[in-house]
C-alpha cells in the first residue's frame, strides 16, 4: 500500500504544496482517482507565505480564518451572486444579538465605542480584561457562551467599565449594566431544566420576560391543528408579547414589523442577488424568500422551502432565514443566520453516492418497519466553500447542515445537504496540537485514528446530514417533534442523526460503494465518538456544572448508554491505567448492534411522539456528570492549552468598480484582525437600534 506522508509546515512552507498532499492522501483513502500534474518546485522557489489559520485565542476561544478555494474560476455574476448574498446576510447581524438577549445590542454598542474610540491608556490588565469581554461577546453574539449558554462576567470592575463609558461618551441603561455584573440576572440563555419553568428560566429574547412556559404551550395548543399535513411552523419567525390588553400575541419579523430596519436592508441586497440569479428556479426561490420578508407570511415560506430544496442546479447556494429553533427552549422560535456557499464539484462528486443510495439505506436501517419511510425522495448533497457567514452561523460555525426543517416538507419535497469542506480544512490545518495520544487506550487506537480519523469523520457528518436527518416517518395523527418531544426534541434529533451514521459507518456496504477502503474507518469513528462521548467533551464544561447543549448532551447519551447495555458482555470496558481512565473498545461488531438498538427506540420515541421516554433517556444519560471523572479530564487537558471551541472572522468580499460605479470584479481579502472586523461591522451593519 502506498503511503503519503503530510510534513510539518517547518518543512514544507508552501500551502499550495501542503494542500495537493492532503488532497492526495484523501484520493487515497477514498479510493478516488487524480491526476497529479503539479510539477515540485526547487526549494529556492519557494516564496509563498503559510496561510495564518490561527487569528487570535481568548478564553476558551481559538478565532481562525478559512479559504474560498475556487473563487477565481467564477464569473463575474458569480461573484456579484456571492457579493450581494454575503451582503443580505451581513446586513441581519444585528437581529442574532437581539434574539441572544434583551439587552445584547445596546452591550454591544457601548463596547464597540469604547474599543473604536477610548484613548486612555490601553496597557493596564483591567483594559485587557475589557478586550477579553469584548472578544467573547463578539464570539457568542452576546453575553451569554454560544455554546455552554450560561452567562460570562467581566474580569473588570463596573466602576471602570462606567469610566470606560464616561470617557467615550457611549451610554448604557443600568439595566443593562445590571445584566452585565449582576451574576444572579438572566444566568443562563437557554434553560434545559425541565423541573422548572424553561421559558422564564431563559433570557433569550424570544419571549417577554413575564410570560410563562405554560401560557405559551396553552396559545399553540389552541392554534395548532394535528390533522394539518402541511402544518406552518408556528412561531417560527415571530417574538411572543403580550397586546394591550395582556394577552399574549406575535410580533412577526418583517420589512414593516419587528426588526424591519435590518430586514428591509436584506431585501434590498436579495433583490439585487435575484437580478444575477443562474437560473431560473434559483430566481424564484429569491423572490419568494424577497416576498416572504416582506409579508412575514409561514405558508410562503414553505413555498420558499420547497422551491429552495427543488433548485440543485448551478454553483452557488445559500441559507438565509429565521431557521435552527435549538435558543428557543420550547422549540418554536428560529434563529436568524446565513451562509453563503460555493459548490466543490469535485468532493461533492464522490460524495453523492450517498444521496443516489438514500432508500438503501432507509431499508436496511434496524427502525421498526412502520417507521421507515418508503420511498426516500429529494435528497441532494454536496460538498461546498464558505464565501461568508453571519447571524447564528458565526462566528462559531456548523460544519454540517441538512434543510429544509420541516418533516412534510422533506418527505414530499426532498432536502439539501451540504458539508462546509472549507471549514473542516480550516479546522484540521489549525489543529496544531493533540490530545489523541492521551485519551487514547493504547497504540493500535492512535494509529487507527491518525490514518482513518480524518475520512472517518468527513463520512460521519455526511451520514449524519444526508441520511440520518432524513430518516424515519411520524406515525399518522402525531403532532411535530418539537410539540411532543418538547425541550428533549432537538437532543433526540441530533442523537438519531449520529447513530444513523454510527450504524453504517461500519457497514461493508460503504467499502462497497467506494467511499471507504476497510471497516478501519468505521472503527476509527467508533473510537473516536466513544472516547468524546464519555470523556473528551467534558472539558467544554466548567466543574459542578451538568450537560446543557443539545449536541453534547446527545453524544453522551449514545456514549453512557452503549455503554452501560454493553456491560454483561463487556463490549466497551473502563480500564484505569496509572491513575487514568481510558475506554476500549473490545467489540465493534456487538457495539453496531448496541448502536442499532438505541436508533430504533429514538426512532420510535420521535414516530409516536413518547415523550416520558424520550424524558427518561436524555435526563437519564444525557445529562448528568461523573464529577471525578470530569474534574480528571480537566486535568489531563490543562497542558496542552488548546481552546476547546473555535470559531471564524470571514474573508473580506471587495468589489471593483469602474468610472460608473459598476462592479467589474469582485476580490477575496484576508482580514488580519479580529477586532477590526467587528468594529468594522459595527458600522457598516448596524440596523437597530
Amino acid at each position: 500500500m502506498l503511503r503519503v506522508s503530510i510534513f510539518t509546515s517547518r518543512i514544507i512552507t508552501n500551502l499550495t504544496m501542503k494542500k495537493s498532499l492532503y488532497f492526495l492522501l484523501f484520493a487515497l483513502m477514498t479510493g478516488s482517482v487524480y491526476q497529479c500534474k503539479q510539477a515540485t518546485p526547487e526549494p529556492e522557489t519557494i516564496t509563498e507565505e503559510p496561510f495564518e489559520w490561527v487569528a487570535d485565542t481568548v478564553a476558551d476561544l481559538r478565532i481562525l480564518r478559512y479559504q474560498v478555494p475556487g473563487w477565481d474560476k467564477l464569473s463575474l455574476q458569480q461573484k456579484k451572486l456571492v457579493y450581494y448574498l454575503n451582503q443580505a446576510g451581513l446586513a441581519g447581524r444585528d437581529i442574532i444579538y437581539d434574539q441572544n438577549y434583551r439587552h445584547n445590542l445596546s452591550i454591544r454598542k457601548a463596547l464597540e465605542s469604547i474599543v473604536g474610540t477610548y484613548d486612555g491608556d490601553r496597557t493596564t490588565s483591567d483594559w485587557q480584561a475589557l478586550m477579553t469581554y469584548a472578544k467573547r461577546v463578539w464570539f457568542s453574539n452576546g453575553i451569554h457562551h454560544h455554546y455552554g449558554n450560561d452567562k460570562f462576567l467581566p474580569t473588570f470592575s463596573r466602576e471602570y467599565f462606567q469610566s470606560l463609558l464616561s470617557a467615550t461618551g457611549a451610554n448604557l441603561s443600568e439595566e443593562a449594566l445590571n445584566a452585565m455584573f449582576d451574576p444572579e440576572m438572566d444566568q443562563k440563555k437557554v434553560s434545559s431544566d425541565a423541573a422548572g419553568d424553561l421559558v422564564l428560566q431563559s433570557a433569550t429574547n424570544f419571549y417577554a420576560p413575564d410570560i410563562t412556559q405554560a401560557e405559551v404551550e396553552a396559545f399553540y395548543l389552541k392554534r395548532i391543528d394535528k390533522s394539518d399535513q402541511r402544518p406552518v411552523s408556528h412561531g417560527l419567525n415571530s417574538r411572543m408579547i403580550r397586546d394591550a390588553s395582556g394577552a399574549l400575541a406575535e410580533d412577526v419579523y418583517k420589512a414593516d414589523g419587528l426588526y424591519g430596519p435590518a430586514i428591509q436592508e436584506m431585501i434590498k441586497w436579495l433583490t439585487l442577488a435575484a437580478g444575477v440569479a443562474e437560473n431560473e428556479a434559483q430566481k424564484n426561490a429569491f423572490d419568494l424568500l424577497i416576498r416572504y420578508y416582506q409579508t412575514g407570511d409561514l405558508r410562503t415560506w414553505d413555498e420558499y422551502n420547497i422551491a429552495w430544496a427543488q433548485t440543485t442546479e448551478g454553483d452557488i447556494d445559500y441559507i438565509n432565514g429565521f431557521v435552527e429553533v435549538y435558543n428557543d427552549p420550547l422549540g418554536y422560535r428560529g434563529s436568524y443566520e446565513n451562509i453563503v456557499q460555493i459548490k466543490d464539484f469535485e468532493a461533492s462528486e464522490r460524495m453523492q453516492v450517498l444521496s443516489q443510495n438514500a432508500q438503501w439505506f432507509e431499508d436496511n436501517s434496524t427502525i421498526l418497519a412502520e417507521h421507515k419511510k418508503p420511498n426516500v425522495v429529494g435528497i441532494t448533497y454536496n460538498v461546498v466553500n464558505v464565501a461568508g457567514e453571519s447571524g447564528d452561523a458565526a462566528p462559531s460555525t456548523p460544519i454540517g447542515v441538512n434543510l429544509p426543517n420541516a418533516n412534510w416538507i422533506r418527505e414530499h419535497y426532498g432536502s439539501k445537504s451540504v458539508s462546509l469542506g472549507n471549514i473542516t480544512e480550516a479546522y484540521e490545518m489549525a489543529s496544531g496540537g493533540s490530545i489523541l495520544n492521551e485519551f487514547a487506550h493504547d497504540a493500535e487506537e492512535v494509529a487507527r485514528i491518525k490514518e482513518h480519523g480524518a475520512l472517518g469523520d468527513k463520512l460521519a457528518t455526511a451520514l449524519h446530514e444526508v441520511i440520518g436527518h432524513a430518516s424515519g416517518k411520524l406515525n399518522p395523527g402525531v403532532g411535530t417533534p418539537k410539540e411532543t418531544l418538547k425541550s428533549y426534541a432537538s437532543t433526540l434529533e441530533e442523537a438519531r442523526a449520529d447513530i444513523v451514521a454510527l450504524y453504517f459507518i461500519l457497514d461493508p456496504k460503504m467499502v462497497e460503494l467506494g467511499l471507504m477502503p476497510s471497516l478501519e474507518v468505521g472503527k476509527a469513528e467508533y473510537d473516536g465518538f466513544i472516547s468524546n462521548g464519555l470523556m473528551k467533551q467534558l472539558r467544554r464544561i466548567e466543574p459542578g456544572k451538568n450537560v446543557e447543549e443539545a449536541h453534547m448532551r446527545n453524544r453522551q447519551l449514545i456514549a453512557a448508554w452503549v455503554f452501560e447495555k454493553g456491560q454483561p458482555d463487556n463490549v466497551i470496558e473502563r480500564v484505569t491505567r496509572d491513575g487514568k481512565t481510558y475506554f476500549n473498545i473490545t467489540d465493534y461488531e456487538k457495539l453496531r448492534v448496541l448502536f442499532g438498538n438505541l436508533l430504533q427506540e429514538i426512532q420510535r420515541i420521535k414516530s409516536e411522539g413518547d415523550y416520558e421516554a424520550g424524558k427518561a433517556l436524555v435526563e437519564t444519560y444525557g445529562v448528568q456528570v461523573d464529577r471525578d471523572l470530569h474534574q480528571e479530564v480537566l486535568d489531563r487537558v490543562k497542558p496542552f492549552n488548546i481552546p476547546p471551541y473555535a470559531g471564524f472572522i470571514n474573508p473580506e468580499l471587495v468589489p471593483e468598480l469602474d468610472e460608473n460605479g459598476e462592479i467589474i470584479d469582485v476580490k477575496v481579502t484576508q482580514p488580519k484582525d479580529f477586532i477590526q472586523q467587528m468594529l468594522d461591522y459595527g458600522k457598516k451593519y448596524s440596523f437597530l437600534k
